[in-house]
């Protein structure tokens, strides 16, 4: 079993691969009394953080790969630590010592030799806009869509990428897309400790980016929002971001969208993890949805800053989960819970997660999965 201990000076180590958190922890068990994996399993996030302050780390041990890098610990930890970076940290070494889980290793080796995390081939990237009249983004475009890795290549989640390239059209955007010439923003790779990786797939969206005189970029996932936004700066790459959720919102505060149906159903609003607890975008949303005719917004319980996570952040979303253990089961059963006809969504990862609790759960007659985008859509 591959154990780290303090003979290898691991704290150091760690620390040195971008987990400095660690020497801030003074153990008081917040992230553990918050963590939401407890609302479905033990998992000591504290005790987690006490064997790498004391160099004694199982690699292998599943509660390593287990953080979904909510933020909720981050959030509520009375001394700032960035837990995240510790997680971040101890995957770093897995990585270097062989022990990532299986299903994320292959994904990692996919994102590594075409670009995404679904093995496809890079020159179908841009297939999912076939027939729908998209250019290339050229020099002189106004914004580049960039609809993230699962709406582009997963059949379920392409429904996303074709609502809101629908409604840009029909508010007069100018936008385009690179198709091919994009690689996964490389989120999951960094909190899956592939630094390596997420460093060169950043770097080569950079070098595209400016190649094609990109300046301002929509997603459609809080992940690649958080990434480009956040992240690529450290490496040259300076753009201005938006999420489709604040762009539409700016779109039907300045008329450029008028809603001219009715959507007369229940609508309860999920807050993706890297949205709001990462980025602090909680209002956009829901003033979209307060936009749309006939629609009755609904709060779920544990909104806002205290969102239950879906479970699939920091590379969750490839590993396998328990049936019995899937975050994403009790936000369907609490939607339900608060009669909402439909959940709305504004990140693929949680429509993936969401639409195979329905499945799995048998209740795809009670409840749709919606993405905002969707549902805008659907009214001008």
């Amino acid at each position: 079993m591959a154990v780290i201990n303090p003979f290898t000076e691991a704290a150091e180590a760690v620390i040195e691969a971008g987990g400095e958190a660690l020497k801030s922890c003074y153990q008081c068990g917040f992230c553990t009394a918050t963590c939401p994996w407890n609302l479905v399993r033990s998992f000591l996030t504290r005790r987690l953080i006490h064997q790498a302050q004391l160099g004694l780390i199982e690699l292998e041990s599943e509660d390593v790969w287990l953080c979904a890098t909510c933020g909720a610990c981050v959030e509520r930890c009375p001394r700032g630590v960035e837990i995240i970076d510790i997680i971040r940290a101890l995957r770093r070494f897995g990585t270097e010592w062989g022990v990532t889980p299986k299903t994320l290793k292959t994904v990692m080796t996919s994102i590594g030799t075409v670009g995404n995390p679904w093995g496809e081939a890079q020159e179908k990237r841009a297939d999912w806009a076939k027939n729908l009249s998209v250019k290339t983004f050229a020099p002189g475009t106004e914004f580049l869509y960039f609809p993230c890795c699962t709406p582009a290549y997963d059949p379920g989640a392409k429904r996303i990428a074709l609502a809101t390239v629908n409604v840009l059209k029909k508010a007069g955007v100018d936008f385009g897309i690179l198709g091919a010439e994009e690689n996964c923003c490389g989120e999951s790779a960094r909190k899956a400790g592939q630094e390596e990786l997420f460093q060169n797939l950043a770097r080569a969206n950079i070098e595209a980016f400016k190649r094609h005189g990109v300046g301002k970029i929509l997603v459609s996932s809080p992940h690649c929002y958080h990434t480009f936004r956040n992240e690529y700066p450290e490496l040259g790459g300076d753009f201005e971001v938006s999420h489709i959720t604040q762009f539409l919102a700016e779109l039907l505060e300045n008329g450029r969208l008028k809603p001219v149906k009715s959507f007369q159903k229940k609508v309860a609003y999920h807050d993706p993890c890297y949205l709001g607890r990462h980025n602090k975008i909680y209002d956009e949303p829901r003033k979209v949805l307060r936009g749309i005719p006939g629609l009755e917004l609904i709060e779920l319980p544990d909104s806002g800053e205290d969102s239950l996570c879906c479970g699939g952040g920091g590379g969750r979303i490839w590993m396998e989960t328990k049936k019995e253990e899937r975050l994403s089961d009790l936000r369907i059963e609490q939607a339900l819970e608060v009669g909402a006809e439909v959940l709305a969504i504004s990140c693929p990862y949680c429509m993936l997660n969401f639409d195979d609790s329905l499945l799995t759960m048998d209740k795809e007659d009670l409840l749709e999965i919606r993405d905002i985008s969707e549902l805008v859509n659907e009214v001008i």
